[in-house]
């Protein structure tokens, strides 16, 4: 898996398609993209944008149990188009045959011939809170967003443990389970007294954001 954020390849050595026209907008050049809906700022040329939705019953009734995944669109045409949301930093992955999992709400933009699905981490169930993730497999650009700038961490060099909302993506072939960390008072995570991380094992990669991620606004 290469990155032109964090990888030691120069961006002319990564196939067109994606490009970070700066740190918070994203440059598409292809004939078609699916991406975050409501995420497109700015188009040159012609496209048109149509709701691609769960993508399927199967991951339909995963995104209504679970609450995981992203409402998506696809788009289609020629000419540039310019995606963001929020003005989070952007940061983008090259597949080469393998897998990234994402936190659903920073998934921002993918190449159409990348398979996803929704899947829980192992050992957490619904209780445990938001422990379901969106995995991405086969060729191709994956866009992400941070709130803030991440850390990225090797998850082989020793055991990685991160905030469940802080955790943005990772490799998909490390062992992920979950740790439960029960101090009164304490001031883990989200210092509720029960602290829940994402534990992870094996040879790859975890980018980590620098909080977790911005406030949800309270409906009145």
């Amino acid at each position: 898996m290469r990155s032109p954020i964090f990888g030691n390849l120069t961006p002319q050595q990564f196939p067109p398609g994606f490009a970070l026209q700066n740190a918070k907008m994203l440059r598409v050049d292809l004939p078609e993209v699916l991406a975050k809906q409501g995420s497109m700022v700015a188009f040159q040329g012609d496209w048109d944008f149509d709701y691609e939705g769960a993508g399927g019953l199967s991951k339909l009734l995963k995104k209504a149990v679970t609450g995981e995944g992203t409402s998506l669109m696809r788009v289609r045409g020629q000419g540039l188009l310019y995606l963001a949301h929020n003005a989070e930093d952007i940061h983008l992955f090259y597949l080469e045959n393998e897998g990234l999992t994402v936190n659903g709400r920073n998934l921002l933009a993918f190449q159409p011939d990348i398979d996803w699905d929704i899947r829980r981490v192992q050992g957490a169930g619904v209780a445990a809170g938001g422990l379901f993730n969106t995995t991405l497999t086969g060729t191709g650009w994956v866009a992400v967003t941070t709130h803030g700038t991440p850390v990225l961490l090797d998850a082989g060099a020793m055991p990685t443990f991160a905030d469940s909302q802080s955790a943005v993506c990772w490799s998909s072939n490390l062992q992920v389970g979950v740790n439960r960390t029960f101090k009164v008072g304490a001031l883990i995570g989200r210092g509720s007294g029960e602290a829940v991380q994402l534990a992870f094992r094996g040879q790859g990669f975890v980018l980590v954001q620098a909080s977790e991620g911005p406030p949800i606004p309270q409906s009145s």
